[in-house]
């Protein structure tokens, strides 16, 4: 059996990931923060689809956080096939006022622990001539971001890593997809606090369910950079002809505060 590892996995488009898997037969390791939601959703999808799933609490943004989810994994003596890094979390406001510790934590987890969790389970994978490695991006990935620019700033790393990093293993038989979301319904914005953002009010969201089915046909195709919605996709192909300074300009007239 294919046993896929899903970060950020107790809730939105993690836990609709979880779904697309286990639908398709694909056994699960889901970790994240929140062992009661892990275990609630673990059971959900056993009793439903038959597959077998193993929960892992942890907390990614910790110094330590990936060497202990990789110690459990040995533990477990799980083959990881597929790779869905899908932990992350935003913040809302000018960087001047921000909590700086927040900053830095959603570095480490956005960013750090993503790369360091794809270090150590892709040499397996390539030695085995097989893998699939799904990295939750964001449309945020495409320009700069006035209000949430640390978290904008992470998740243009993510895509610009993830396209590297998938040309680098062209002809392995691993491959790498960056699933690039525009604003979900998917209880983010909540965590950011950013529902006040003009970007939040003034466009309609899809759901995480089909954001995860996007994503996870992306990932099975082994699509390098997958922009879900035709707006979305219009919107990051204008953003290479736009001088940046406008493109700025405008994400922060829309992202504003708004009522």
């Amino acid at each position: 059996m294919t046993t896929a590892l899903i970060t950020g996995a107790s809730s939105g488009i993690g836990e609709c990931l979880a779904e697309q898997c286990a639908k398709h037969k694909i056994d699960l390791v889901l970790t994240a923060r929140s062992e009661d939601k892990l275990q609630a959703l673990s059971e959900r999808l056993v009793s439903q689809y038959g597959v077998q799933c193993h929960v892992i609490t942890s907390d990614l943004s910790a110094v330590d956080g990936v060497q202990k989810l990789v110690d459990e994994l040995d533990k477990l003596n799980c083959q990881v096939d597929y790779l869905i890094n899908n932990a992350g979390f935003g913040d809302f406001g000018f960087f001047v006022d921000s909590d700086l510790a927040k900053q830095k934590q959603m570095m480490m987890l956005n960013m750090v622990a993503l790369t360091e969790l794809t270090h150590r389970l892709l040499p397996a994978m390539k030695a085995r001539g097989n893998g699939k490695i799904l990295n939750v991006a964001s449309t945020a990935s495409f320009m700069p971001g006035p209000y949430m620019s640390v978290y904008y700033a992470t998740k243009a790393y993510v895509l610009s890593f993830s396209e590297a990093i998938a040309n680098e293993l062209q002809g392995t038989g691993v491959t790498v997809t960056a699933l690039c979301p525009g604003p979900t319904a998917s209880g983010f914005q909540d965590a950011a606090e950013m529902n006040k953002s003009g970007l939040v009010k003034m466009l309609p969201m899809p759901t995480s369910e089909q954001v995860a089915e996007y994503g996870f046909n992306a990932m099975m195709k082994g699509k390098r950079v997958a922009i879900h919605g035709a707006m979305n996709w219009l919107m990051a192909q204008s953003i290479r002809f736009t001088p940046r300074r406008i493109a700025t300009a405008v994400v922060r007239m829309i992202s504003s505060p708004k009522g």
